[in-house]
């Protein structure tokens, strides 16, 4: 007789040890006493900022659903679009920063959290093919390998609001070479390309080599391409110059700039073009100023441009006043759904 078979073990399911609230909410037996109850679990946050930020959401989520009275179909396919876009996403692909970008997300949260202050430069969206292993680039070296597209000198100073150099900030640069692809774009990478990291000197001066930005398309063969094509939106991107600078006590600046003429300047899929950052490029077609530069022989572009930063207190009171104004929206929220 054969010995009886062990019953596998299993183990309990766990809660995660939050109870029912104190007073029971009433059963939705209508789409608003649902909406109410919703928001209303939100509120058991004990930060407050968490708390304002899910109700929020909460609330315009549910209104979203109601007034385009979607259905269990549609609500199914945009389930399955952001899983796509999820399962899109690799250590080199940020699918849902694309996706941020090109429904403005990005640039607002950008404009909102560095507003505009006097001299200063302004920001633009980072974008998702920024990465960490940038190569430290002396003071008038290349970025980009040879053969990366037509010779680009890039210069200019780092100065504080009052006219002054910030030496030694870090300046973090990035772009596509001359078939717009950023380096991360190849499967056959070998590493950084079109990308480097640099100091500004003793007089706030920098000064590399680099190619001339083109126009480009994003990336189309995932979620966010099929999405653009659904609407009938091109997915292009003027050329651009990425630029990141930091210094201890100065506000990060993240930034771009756009060379003028490009013909997708007015509706850049992305929506980080500002007028301040539209930038004129110079041809300079010496040999002999070429070969002083380190260029192979002319002719090359030159792109000059002074970066101005806001130190760590202009930027605290530039964003306190937009936290006032926001704090001032939450009191109303809260009397709405109270």
């Amino acid at each position: 007789m054969s010995a009886p078979s062990e019953v596998p073990k299993v183990n309990k399911a766990v809660s995660n040890g939050y109870g029912p609230p104190a007073e029971p909410f009433p059963l939705p037996d209508n789409a608003d006493i649902l909406t109410q109850n919703a928001i209303k679990y939100m509120s058991f946050a004990g930060d407050p900022r968490t708390r304002f930020i899910f109700q929020n959401l909460t609330r315009h989520l549910h209104q979203f659903v109601k007034e385009t009275d979607i259905t269990t179909e549609e609500w199914m396919t945009a389930i399955q679009f952001l899983t796509a876009t999820g399962q899109k996403c690799t250590s080199l692909r940020q699918e849902f920063i694309l996706l941020s970008d090109v429904f403005g997300v990005s640039a607002l949260v950008d404009a909102i959290n560095n507003p505009n202050v006097g001299s200063a430069t302004e920001s633009s969206v980072l974008g998702p093919f920024f990465t960490e292993d940038a190569n430290d680039v002396p003071f008038g070296e290349s970025i980009a390998s040879e053969g990366k597209g037509e010779y680009m000198l890039v210069q200019g100073r780092i100065l504080n609001t009052a006219g002054e150099p910030i030496p030694d900030a870090t300046i973090e640069t990035w772009e596509t070479d001359d078939l717009g692809f950023y380096d991360t774009q190849y499967t056959d990478r070998q590493g950084p390309d079109c990308r480097g990291r640099l100091k500004s000197d003793a007089e706030g001066r920098y000064q590399y080599r680099a190619v001339v930005p083109v126009s480009y398309p994003i990336p189309g063969d995932g979620p966010v391409g099929t999405l653009l094509e659904l609407v009938h939106r091109h997915n292009n991107r003027p050329s651009h110059l990425h630029m990141m600078v930091e210094k201890k006590g100065y506000h990060k600046l993240v930034t771009a700039l756009y060379p003028e003429g490009d013909p997708y300047l007015t509706s850049d899929t992305v929506y980080g073009v500002k007028k301040s950052l539209v930038v004129k490029l110079t041809k300079i077609e010496s040999d002999e100023e070429a070969r002083k530069h380190g260029f192979k022989k002319g002719p090359f572009t030159l792109l000059t441009h002074d970066y101005v930063l806001l130190t760590d207190d202009e930027a605290r009171e530039a964003r306190k006043k937009v936290t006032e104004a926001n704090l001032l929206k939450e009191a109303e929220f809260q009397k709405l759904i109270s």
